[in-house]
């Protein structure tokens, strides 16, 4: 399943994980769009500073 950890910069918001079997992650215009089924949940500004990564538990690693 598709899960995403949001991380702002200190004092800037609290950390956010979202999961969702049909959740994408789409970036434009500065903007990053975590997208499900039903369209646009999340969107975070570039200036935000935030940080978002890809964790989903059941990745396997690369070779």
């Amino acid at each position: 399943m598709p899960s995403y950890l949001i991380r702002y910069p200190k004092g800037q918001g609290e950390d956010l994980m979202v999961q969702d079997d049909r959740l994408t992650l789409d970036i434009a215009h500065g903007w990053a769009v975590l997208v499900d089924q039903h369209g646009p949940c999340i969107a975070v500004p570039a200036h935000s500073g935030a940080t978002i990564a890809r964790i989903d538990q059941d990745q396997q690693p690369e070779e």
